[in-house]
């Protein structure tokens, strides 16, 4: 199974295809009522334009991942409007959505308004089968607290649920990303007692880890696994200024696009906002090139000229 793009993307290179896409977006905020976030941040817009963007890609992406924070304070019209905003794009790319609670959420709503669940403060932990590749939503939000941690119940049903290797390995979803970060604020927040994720992971099938939390684009490693953290939709941190000193623009959204590969995955950062460029590469082109043999393409596009 792979989507529609890689399905009419001829093979250039060595790499086939990826197997599995995984949009990736984090901390969106919605309020409700269309407030603004901080009287500055239009976070209802910047998720339509979001949802928009991925359906321009012309992907059929096996899953949409939210990494947390879906609202701001909790409401329960911010969680209905999620789906309304949400729901409708996901259907027509016919992808499963995988909700997944941040700091900013209030379990009770967060499991009524948007999951149909009982309202509680059990954690909204998850497995998706993405055609044999698992993707576990991990909770890690704390109630009445900014900070993340996983309940040694938790770390338990996590260690059941690796137990089994599953046929193209396991990507782990949670908020609060197990990675240190240089701006001192967020060290407060952090995922606590990391140690003890870190003894459930080693030697399991976990091939990437996605987050959020950090309202800017990071990566690094944890355990031994790759770890991609997504900036967000609502409000990037400027990280041109001091550490000291960083504070929330409206600029540098984005959101990742994951492909998974036999033996790698890689996260490609999507912009929001139109940026096109001068020229594109046609469908006609792609279909001149995938008509060449592999020397007559080196041939005709990576040859430089002749210089003068």
């Amino acid at each position: 199974m792979m989507d529609a793009a890689a399905q009419r993307t001829p093979q250039f290179g060595q790499y086939p295809p990826a197997s599995r896409t995984i949009v990736h977006v984090a901390d969106t905020h919605l309020r409700a009522g269309n407030a603004l976030l901080g009287d500055r941040f239009d976070t209802e817009r910047t998720l339509t334009a979001t949802m928009a963007q991925v359906e321009r890609l012309g992907v059929r992406p096996d899953a949409i991942v939210f990494a947390g924070d879906l609202t701001e304070d909790g409401e329960p019209e911010a969680y209905a409007r999620l789906r309304e905003i949400v729901e409708p794009v996901a259907a027509r790319l016919g992808a499963p959505v995988v909700w997944i609670a941040g700091n900013h959420d209030e379990l009770p709503e967060m499991r009524r308004d948007l999951l149909g669940l009982d309202p509680s403060h059990e954690p909204v932990d998850s497995i998706s089968d993405l055609g044999g590749l698992r993707l576990i939503a991990l909770d890690t939000s704390v109630p009445g607290w900014h900070h993340g941690e996983l309940s040694p119940a938790q770390l338990a049903w996590l260690r059941d649920a690796l137990a089994t290797p599953a046929p193209l390995g396991t990507i782990l979803a949670m908020h609060h990303p197990p990675l240190p970060t240089h701006l001192p604020f967020f060290d407060i927040l952090e995922l606590r007692e990391q140690p003890a994720l870190a003894d459930v992971l080693r030697g399991s099938d976990v091939r990437a880890i996605l987050a959020g939390h950090l309202h800017y684009s990071t990566h690094g490693t944890f355990a031994g696994i790759p770890v991609s953290v997504a900036s967000a939709t609502c409000y990037s941190m400027n990280l041109a200024n001091p550490a000291d000193e960083v504070n929330g623009m409206d600029a540098g959204q984005s959101f990742h696009l994951v492909h998974v590969y036999d033996h790698t995955i890689t996260h490609a950062v999507v912009p929001l906002g139109e940026q096109r460029g001068p020229a594109t590469f046609s469908a006609e082109w792609l279909a001149r090139m995938a008509a060449r043999t592999p020397e007559e393409r080196l041939e005709l596009f990576s040859r430089k000229p002749p210089r003068p």
